[in-house]
């Protein structure tokens, strides 16, 4: 047969962390736990299955960094329904498997984030139309492609070897290198490191969550002259085999922030946007939709097309107050009885769901975007993209075209409980599970990526993503600077376009973007001309399972509880004792993961998350009296709220002067 050599996932997720060697592996599966590793990046195992982590913390208690793993696979080049097999160095045709990755962050050189300003999705609304301004826009054109954090390309040919992405092994052929000169409060000396396994597969680890600036923050968007250690790029592997014949293959990584909640999964997931992508503008699923319109024979599978949905609206409860959204996890009837007897209910709960027409470009807002017509909220209730200004308004969250679309069949009768597979042809489960642990939606600007990916001109197949050149136009040229919009041009990404619209630094969208008041009365009006909510508002959140809101304290020992201020089972903010972008920047690694302690094997029937592994000794906890009315507290009050603080850096280690006058400003 003649071969075809494919690497996934097609889109690999890592995570930053500031343990200085101690990694894990991404999930092999959507909602389910990273895995357990050796410091080659070789899986480990027990009673034959991986070793799933239970510490995301080391033993000084620094988070530790997630790896994208990367396997290479090869399949029949003329049977498409070839399932394929991995590719490893022990395979007998095997003489080398060679892997380079180009790690970028473009965050400094691109235009400031306004929501959907530059999605040239809608009409008339490039970044000119919107008069966006650049990042950095006093720093001369002929300097620009300075701000670009750029290391060049890492290479790994050798089992179990590694080589870091660093300002200090620049490669010699490499001449347009650059890194920011700013190190307060932490220096951005790499963007993290290559590990191949005993087996060939690649595994890439991203920054430390390093944070550099010059300015105070005052905005979830960052701030000119700051940098971060968040960065993506092209992985290319080349394959040569005994007989001296040579095959490449490409994918692409991202390195975005922890994952603080597991094994909790978004509503809608990147996956869902990039499955939605491919079916509407790829020809994934003709049998869904041809091109042209919905085939309203199709029949949808509950387990696979349905269950997720609701499980994750329930799950929900873990990570933030949401008691709304709690009957839809577990209705008063049987989901999964496709009778003619309980149609009634299903139409009942669909109607609940908010029409995806009432995305913006889409047929416009309603007035019925909040509530359902009886005073019950509709679903998701969750933030849309675009709550904050007055163009291109998304209120709240909708489903996707396909996840509405079967939500639709589902609630006809029209589907089947024999639970399908969770992958279509042509895309590997590896590329799926990869990108279901993200963020789909909302995307303000996202956590790991953002509303790009929903522009079908990103994409060379479904769910995988076009490189636009190779190397050797990189070390002549250098990376493109901001006259360069992929989105636009459809030729491909150069390492760091996939992040460059992502808030600078990262800890500033983490911050702020928990919650958000949402004013509901009027569908063509977010904000007022100080760009602040018009009452009335609705309280909503962003994307819990990525950025907890509220949770459940899981001190259970003494010494926990003493330093907790706080007994277990109590529902407290989760970012308690943060008080400003300048500390997140500082404290981001003290909080804690939401982490299901049933530890049986009922543990997915059962589960009970709560808040573990934070470094309460961080922080200070205290109380403070209430008063009367009149805010008058006097010695007979007997009500008392608690309160926490990040303990003052003087107490351990002298602040940089830079960072403390921050830190006073903000």
């Amino acid at each position: 047969m003649e071969p075809r050599y494919q690497i996934h996932p097609a889109l690999g997720i890592a995570r930053v962390g500031n343990s200085d060697n101690s990694f894990y592996l991404a999930p092999d599966g959507i909602g389910e736990l990273p895995i357990e590793c050796d410091a080659h990046g070789n899986e480990i195992r027990t009673r034959r299955r991986p070793k799933y982590v239970e510490r995301f913390k080391d033993a000084k208690g620094q988070i530790r960094r997630q790896g994208a793993r990367f396997r290479l696979f090869v399949y029949d080049k003329a049977n498409p329904k070839d399932p394929g097999r991995e590719v490893k160095l022990s395979d007998p045709d095997i003489s080398q498997i060679k892997w380079t990755v180009h790690l970028a962050n473009k965050k400094a050189i691109w235009y400031s984030f306004y929501v959907y300003a530059g999605d040239v999705m809608f009409p008339n609304n490039t970044y000119e139309d919107n008069q966006v301004p650049l990042r950095n826009a006093s720093t001369p054109n002929k300097e620009r492609q300075k701000l670009i954090i750029d290391p060049g390309p890492r290479s790994l040919a050798k089992p179990n070897d590694s080589v870091k992405v660093s300002r200090h092994n620049i490669p010699s052929n490499y001449p347009n290198a650059s890194f920011p000169s700013v190190n307060e409060p932490e220096p951005i000396d790499e963007l993290g490191e290559l590990h191949m396994d005993s087996e060939g597969r690649l595994i890439v680890l991203g920054g430390h969550g390093n944070a550099a600036g010059s300015f105070v923050i005052n905005l979830f968007t960052g701030a000119d002259g700051w940098y971060d250690d968040i960065s993506d790029g092209p992985v290319t592997c080349e394959v040569t085999l005994k007989n001296k014949k040579k095959y490449t293959a490409e994918a692409w990584v991202t390195v975005a922030a922890p994952k603080f909640a597991p094994e909790l999964v978004n509503i809608v997931t990147l996956d869902d946007i990039q499955f939605d992508v491919g079916v509407r503008y790829q020809k994934l699923a003709p049998e869904i939709y041809d091109g042209k319109k919905w085939n309203d024979k199709y029949q949808a599978d509950f387990e696979r097309d349905i269950r997720p949905i609701t499980r994750r609206i329930g799950n929900y409860l873990w990570v933030c107050n949401v008691p709304s959204m709690v009957a839809f996890a577990s209705p008063a009837f049987d989901l999964s009885d496709p009778s003619e007897a309980n149609r009634t209910n299903r139409e009942n709960y669909f109607r609940y769901f908010r029409p995806t027409q009432a995305v913006p470009g889409r047929g416009g807002e309603t007035a019925e975007v909040l509530m359902a017509g009886n005073h019950v909220p509709m679903m998701p209730l969750i933030s849309g993209t675009n709550p904050n200004f007055n163009k291109e308004i998304e209120k709240f969250l909708c489903l996707t075209e396909t996840q509405y679309f079967l939500l639709k069949q589902w609630a006809a009768g029209k589907f089947t409980r024999k639970g399908g597979a969770s992958h279509v042809a042509g895309v590997h489960p590896l590329d799926r599970a990869s990108v279901g642990n993200c963020v789909g939606s909302p995307m303000c600007p996202g956590v790991e990526v953002t509303w790009n990916t929903r522009n079908p001109k990103l994409y060379e197949t479904p769910y995988r993503l076009k490189h636009r050149y190779g190397e050797e136009h990189y070390r002549r040229h250098g990376l493109s600077i901001q006259d360069y919009d992929e989105t636009v041009s459809g030729q491909g990404l150069e390492p760091g376009d996939l992040t460059k619209r992502m808030s600078t630094p990262w800890q500033a969208d983490l911050f702020q973007c928990a919650a958000q008041y949402v004013h509901f009365t009027e569908p063509n009006v977010n904000v007022d001309s100080h760009y602040l909510p018009i009452p009335p508002t609705y309280f909503v959140y962003w994307w819990p399972p990525q950025s907890p809101m509220q949770v459940i304290s899981g001190a259970m020992t003494m010494e926990e509880q003493r330093l907790a201020g706080i007994g277990a089972g109590a529902q407290v903010n989760y970012q308690r004792g943060i008080n400003s972008y300048a500390e997140m920047i500082v404290g981001w690694s003290y909080l804690g993961f939401i982490l299901n302690q049933n530890t049986g094997p009922d543990r997915n029937l059962f589960p009970y998350f709560v808040e573990k592994q934070r470094n309460y000794e961080e922080f200070i906890v205290g109380s403070v009296a209430v008063g009367d009315p009149f805010n008058i507290v006097n010695a007979s009050d007997t009500s008392f709220q608690p309160v926490w603080f990040l303990k003052n850096r003087t107490a351990r280690k002298k602040p940089k002067h830079l960072f403390a006058r921050h830190i006073r400003a903000t």
